[in-house]
């Protein structure tokens, strides 16, 4: 089953509450007037052209904004200096190194708490520079209780996919996964056994290079998949994640009643409000550090510079990644890849004052809301399985991802990715 045929799914359902956004997907592209698909299957302008727009269901290859090159640094999380709100980000990667939606807090001066408190949908921490092979880990611990999951995952705007998962009810096994462009295939899922993940901070690791990706977890690999292993003789492709992506790190409600029974069951029942593992009112994961090693691009590689990735053809193969310095940033929230200096008066009336900018919230108003409430995600449901991909391995696949679109449609997208 493709991941977009979720999307069309929800994005179907979207537009039933009256949603101003129209939906996309490969096939349906968005209008000129808003030219970028959001990881969502919506269109809009702004944010829908930075991190995580879908260069397959754009108005062209131009509408999304080409991508900061990746940047090898250890990034200490100990304040919110470097973390800038998504309803603000216009791509300059130069200003901060992290994208924010839901709510982030910085704890004990060493670390930062994403947190999810009854009644939002959770908190994302997304960085600014892409990945295009590289040794990524993330320190962290997890959050504990029924229905709730944590995540650290790569994910590229062609939606290939590299996971770590925590579901909260099972503290002592870390999810692996991977997907290519959204395509669900049950046996990449595989279970990793660790020590107490909510009580015991582990480093957990990517070592994605372009021939085989493993996972390990305080140094210790625990799995590896290599590419000649996943041709796909249906369609003779390698169904291998092979585009430039971000860190994306998240804490979301899988448990919810609203969601699909499947959903529930793999996130090990509803969520339990007055759990003791919250504090403070909410649950929480903590993240002290994440590390990123890049690796070099493919050799194949079109290279006319070297600030930015952009595709250079729509089928979301490696081969149709090139580098360049084409622009990154946006002159305003109603600008695009192919317009990216427009900016107009803040006070415009009209369509632009409607204009869907930032995934999730309607049109430029709305600014500045985080931790959205249960009452706004209803009128902005998300229209990705991103972090609800399940136990996949396990019997309970195919409920697990036939409830994740009945899921989808109680989150807001803003609040779980730009």
């Amino acid at each position: 089953m493709r991941r977009p045929l979720l999307r069309f799914a929800a994005a179907a359902a979207l537009l039933s509450v009256g949603s101003a956004g129209s939906a996309c997907w490969p096939g349906n592209p968005c209008p000129a007037s808003t030219p970028c698909c959001s990881q969502y299957g919506q269109c809009g302008v702004g944010a829908y052209c930075l991190g995580g727009c879908d260069p397959q269901s754009s108005y062209d290859l131009q509408s999304c904004t080409a991508k900061p090159v990746c940047k090898s640094e250890n990034y200490k999380l100990t304040s919110l200096d470097d973390v800038v709100s998504n309803t603000e980000y216009l791509g300059d990667a130069s200003t901060a190194n992290w994208v924010s939606s839901g709510t982030v807090v910085p704890y004990a001066g060493d670390s930062l708490l994403l947190t999810l408190a009854q009644g939002t949908v959770g908190t994302l921490l997304m960085s600014t520079h892409y990945v295009w092979y590289g040794k990524i880990s993330a320190t962290m611990s997890t959050s504990q209780g029924q229905g709730v999951v944590t995540a650290f995952i790569l994910m590229s705007d062609v939606k290939d996919e590299i996971d770590w998962e925590f579901v909260g009810a099972d503290v002592d096994i870390a999810q692996s996964n991977f997907y290519w462009q959204g395509v669900t295939e049950y046996t990449n899922g595989f279970n990793i056994s660790t020590t107490d993940t909510w009580q015991n901070s582990h480093t957990y690791t990517f070592d994605w290079q372009p021939d085989y990706m493993s996972w390990a977890i305080d140094g210790v690999v625990g799995r590896t998949v290599y590419k000649n292993e996943t041709f796909n003789t249906t369609d003779n492709k390698y169904h291998y994640p092979q585009t430039p992506a971000r860190v994306q790190l998240s804490l979301w409600p899988a448990g919810l009643p609203t969601n699909g029974q499947g959903t529930i069951d793999w996130a090990g029942g509803l969520i339990d409000w007055s759990s003791p593992y919250m504090q403070n009112g909410y649950y929480y994961a903590v993240v002290e550090e994440v590390s990123v090693e890049c690796y070099s691009p493919p050799s194949s590689v079109e290279q006319n510079g070297n600030q930015a990735y952009y595709y250079t053809n729509s089928e979301g193969l490696q081969s149709d990644v090139a580098i360049g310095n084409n622009k990154t940033i946006l002159g305003s929230l109603f600008a695009s890849g192919d317009d990216p200096d427009y900016n107009p008066d803040k006070t415009a009336s009209g369509a632009q004052a409607t204009q869907q900018t930032v995934p999730g919230l309607n049109g430029i108003g709305n600014q500045g809301l985080q931790g959205q409430t249960g009452a706004e995600s209803a009128a902005a449901p998300s229209a990705s399985s991103d972090f609800v991909q399940g136990n996949e391995s396990s019997s309970k696949a195919s409920t697990v991802v036939a409830g994740s679109i009945v899921a989808l449609l109680g989150f807001v997208a803003a609040a779980l990715m730009l």
